[in-house]
């Protein structure tokens, strides 16, 4: 699974302390009668920055969307755009526009109709209107399709009608609700890098919600990871993937194999941990201070697992990160194969072998007995 494909950001604002947020939550909730749909969130959102709120369905982030655009009002808390205290504006007077999941097009309009609708409620001047949709017709490359219906057009092509209709307005903020989620995968695949690019030309702050992780690590600069109204983890893509916080977020960001165990050496440069599940020592090469004795979770990603047939590919010594099994099923997915693997204990574990070559026959196959092994710094040690 990709961590990011977005260019490295020169200067991250969040890491600067003398930085003011563009978008900025302060201690957030909504309650639906006795029901929380947001609990208690606070975050801060910089100038120009593509943000993604990610989770499963039900967990917040829908309705902490709306609530930024104005069509549901916190049950407390307040939410400041551009240092403006948005409690007491209304939708249509917000500096906002929202991209919605069915892109909303009037079917007997054009496209270039389409897009300059809000600009003609805005009662702007005729020549300043067709500025404005040829210089977004243009961004999205849409100008040869300008005297046509939607129903004339792709899935992909739609999709770039309603943001080309919600980027014609100029606002501070936009945002997108499940933007992809109607186009196939190739496609959605394809458009998640030319969101990504229009929202590096247009400098315009995008906040977006997906359920996708590939879809959020893609495009987004930052991630806030959310369960039962609350952001559990938040951080770019990589320290999201690489250095989650807590078993959620690791299993639910890419596919993690999880070994229960007891903290039986815990030093300042590293920890051992004992696990009956694993079958063997885990050796980790840093320290997690004050927990020896106590109960956690190695996260290690499968593609973090050497796979070997007949000895350990990289064997660490005393048996540590050193598990034995046999294969018990096999996914071939073209650039590489993902292997279950049975243990001892019963516990299944997954490991990812890339396909460097075109092969007839898998190197390693069913009922095949393996050995997995994995670096010192590969794993993650989690408390809950």
């Amino acid at each position: 699974m990709a961590q990011t494909s977005r260019k490295p950001t020169p200067a991250e604002p969040w890491r600067d302390p003398d930085q003011t947020p563009y978008v900025r939550l302060e201690q957030v909730t909504k309650k639906f009668g006795d029901f929380v749909a947001v609990d208690d969130v606070s975050l801060s959102i910089y100038r120009g920055e593509f943000f993604a709120l990610l989770g499963g369905s039900g967990c917040g982030k829908s309705t902490l969307l709306r609530m930024l655009a104005g069509f549901e009002r916190p049950t407390e808390g307040r939410i400041w755009i551009d240092g403006v205290d948005m409690s007491a504006i209304p939708p249509y007077e917000r500096p906002v526009n929202m991209m919605f999941q069915s892109y909303a097009l009037f079917p007997h309009m054009s496209v270039a109709q389409n897009i300059a609708f809000g600009l003609h409620q805005d009662r702007l001047p005729g020549d300043q209107i067709r500025e404005r949709v040829a210089e977004a017709l243009e961004l999205v490359q849409l100008t040869p399709f300008a005297r046509r219906r939607p129903h004339q057009l792709s899935g992909g092509q739609r999709q770039r009608v309603a943001l080309a209709r919600c980027l014609v307005k100029r606002p501070k903020l936009l945002l997108l609700d499940e933007p992809l989620a109607a186009l196939d995968k190739k496609l959605r695949e394809e458009t998640q890098f030319e969101l990504s690019n229009i929202q590096e030309q247009v400098g315009i702050t995008f906040v977006v919600v997906t359920h996708d992780q590939s879809e959020a690590m893609t495009m987004a600069c930052r991630v806030a990871v959310m369960n039962q109204g609350s952001i559990v983890q938040l951080g770019t893509p990589a320290e999201i993937y690489e250095y989650p916080n807590s078993r959620f977020t690791a299993e639910f960001i890419g596919q993690v194999n999880l070994f229960e165990g007891r903290i039986v050496e815990d030093e300042p440069d590293y920890v051992v941990i004992r696990s009956e599940e694993a079958g063997c020592d885990i050796y980790i090469g840093h320290g997690v201070s004050g927990l020896e004795g106590a109960q956690v979770w190695v996260a290690v990603r499968p593609e973090k697992m050497l796979i070997a047939k007949g000895t350990p590919a990289e064997p660490l010594g005393q048996g540590r990160n050193q598990v034995q099994g046999v294969v018990r099923e096999i996914a071939y997915l073209g650039n590489f194969s993902n292997y279950l693997i049975e243990l001892a204990s019963g516990k299944r574990v997954r490991a990812t072998l890339p396909n460097l070559t075109r092969l007839t026959e898998l190197p390693i196959t069913w009922d095949d007995e393996v050995f997995l092994t994995w670096r010192p710094n590969a794993a993650v040690v989690l408390t809950g």
